[in-house]
């Protein structure tokens, strides 16, 4: 059986992250503000390009600190304005706020309080500000500083950061995050700095960011994947300048850190009388690299993982949501790490069962290293024909047996085009999975192909068109990482949801 290479110690990682945070809160006196970079809850794209490390990783150090620590969550009241969505989970930035609440402190982590950053009578912020305080939750007002990041003298003013709420902390440590990037988290620290030194409480800036990871090279195939993760936001890794003048030591950074850092240090020299760092990499407390034990292992897993950003650029630019620009440079990014779209199985695989059917296929790889196809029937789209395949594959069921009676079937297709509008009668896998679960109830092979789903997780799959909104979803909750060809089904260019 082929399993996965691991290649990343996460339980090192833990240790070492939870010390060096630690340590970075001692060195300022005891007040650390930690602007809190990538995903919390849920990183898997770390989980990805580092075989081993576990996508509540992050979390899972900030519970040794819990005691410790405090969350502030920043919003921008642009986001909320214009009704800014998450692509991971389909919400918008202000609903994310509370899922976010509610996560935190699920697990115990002490959430103080909202800042709504950017404010410049915004009117559906004020409306977001007044639900959060309905709510019980405190939310402090940030507001739009004309010349950011430029104008210094104004800027650490009273006109400027000292416009601003002061927000009421109470612990030692204070996580500074957001639903996304752009949301000012940078900014609130410093403001924040800005007001407790004005009432003359020691209080220090730090950035946890886990990529690019700072002691790998700049064209290792991790930080290649996390310039290719953010082709759209134009990011690119870059050595740090500073640093190497600083230290005499390559490290790397990524340009908007790099082109900030002389303004970010006048802040501090203004804020504190003088700086407590003389590099962007010195601002950052990432111990990622140093818990690599096998590089191959992770440079095959981030390869991999530029080819699948690949095929989300190349949909994402056929639906207009980015430009060429951002494909040219995907298409950069995989010269750059030396792969091809066929290094990835499930393409070929699927491709090829689409031109021998003439319909969309499927192709999903099990991690015994076996490709299962589907293909489009009058029953079922290609890919809940390749889950039920590959459920059955798992199960060591034949793959000629109907895990799904006709009885099950055509009452949930006559549901969806006789009173819910479709005219297409094929299952989606939501639909596929729903309807194999009533079967389960009375059929043990259903009741097995069942429970094989926690396998798909991690697994790898293809599809010849671009999936339904609903398919796309339900795929990511079961963990399969689905690449698609840039291709519409038929000559509708809509995609219902």
């Amino acid at each position: 059986m082929v399993m996965e290479r691991m290649g990343f110690d996460n339980e090192k990682y833990l240790k070492m992250q939870s010390e060096c945070i630690r340590q970075r809160i001692e060195q300022f006196g005891g007040k650390l503000y930690l602007e809190f970079g990538g995903k919390l809850f849920d990183d898997y794209h770390a989980s990805r390009v580092l075989p081993g490390f576990r996508p509540d990783s992050k979390l899972k150090m900030l519970l040794e600190l819990k005691e410790q620590a405090e969350v502030v969550i920043v919003i921008n009241a642009a986001d909320i304005e214009n009704n800014k969505i998450r692509g991971d989970y389909g919400i918008t930035y202000d609903a994310d706020v509370l899922r976010l609440i509610d996560e935190f402190r699920e697990i115990g982590l002490f959430v103080g309080s909202i800042v709504v950053s950017q404010l410049a009578g915004q009117p559906a912020a004020e409306v977001f500000i007044e639900r959060m305080k309905s709510l019980g939750v405190k939310v402090y007002r940030h507001y739009r500083i004309p010349g950011y990041p430029s104008n210094i003298p104004y800027i650490v003013s009273d006109l400027g950061f000292g416009k601003n709420d002061y927000i009421e902390t109470q612990r030692e440590l204070v996580i500074i995050t957001a639903p996304g990037p752009g949301s000012g988290k940078m900014a609130t620290c410093l403001s924040q700095l800005y007001h407790e030194n004005k009432r003359g409480i020691k209080a220090g800036y730090a950035k946890f960011e886990t990529f690019p990871i700072w002691n790998l090279a700049l064209d290792h195939p991790v930080n290649l994947a996390y310039e290719a993760a953010t082709a759209d936001l134009k990011d690119v890794n870059m050595i740090d300048p500073f640093h190497l003048k600083a230290y005499g030591e390559t490290t790397v950074n990524y340009n908007r850190d790099v082109e900030v850092f002389p303004v970010l240090n006048t802040m501090f020299e203004t804020i504190y009388g003088t700086s407590p760092y003389k590099s962007p990499t010195d601002m950052g407390v990432n111990m990622a690299g140093y818990c690599i034990y096998d590089d191959g292992a992770v440079c095959d897993a981030a390869k991999q993982e530029i080819i699948r950003r690949y095929y989300v650029g190349l949909c994402e630019r056929r639906e207009g949501k980015v430009d060429q620009d951002v494909v040219y440079k995907l298409e950069l990014l995989m010269r750059q790490a030396n792969v091809t779209k066929e290094q990835r199985p499930v393409v070929c695989a699927a491709l090829d069962r689409a031109r021998s059917t003439g319909a969309p296929a499927a192709a999903i790889e099990l991690s015994d290293g076996r490709i299962i196809t589907g293909k489009t029937t009058g029953l079922l789209g290609c890919s809940a024909a390749m889950l039920l395949n590959a459920l059955k594959a798992y199960a060591g069921l034949d793959e000629d047996m109907h895990l799904i009676s006709p009885e099950v079937i055509t009452p949930i297709q006559h549901l969806k085009t006789d009173h819910f509008g479709s005219k297409n009668p094929r299952l989606h896998t939501d639909e596929i999975l729903l309807a194999l679960s009533i079967c389960a109830a009375s059929d043990e092979n259903a009741a097995k192909a069942m429970e094989q789903l926690k396998k798909l997780r991690g697994c790898e799959m293809h599809v010849s068109v671009m999936l339904s909104q609903v398919d796309e979803h339900l795929l990511k909750k079961l963990g399969v990482n689905v690449t698609c060809e840039p291709e519409y089904q038929g000559q509708k260019l809509y995609r219902k949801k």
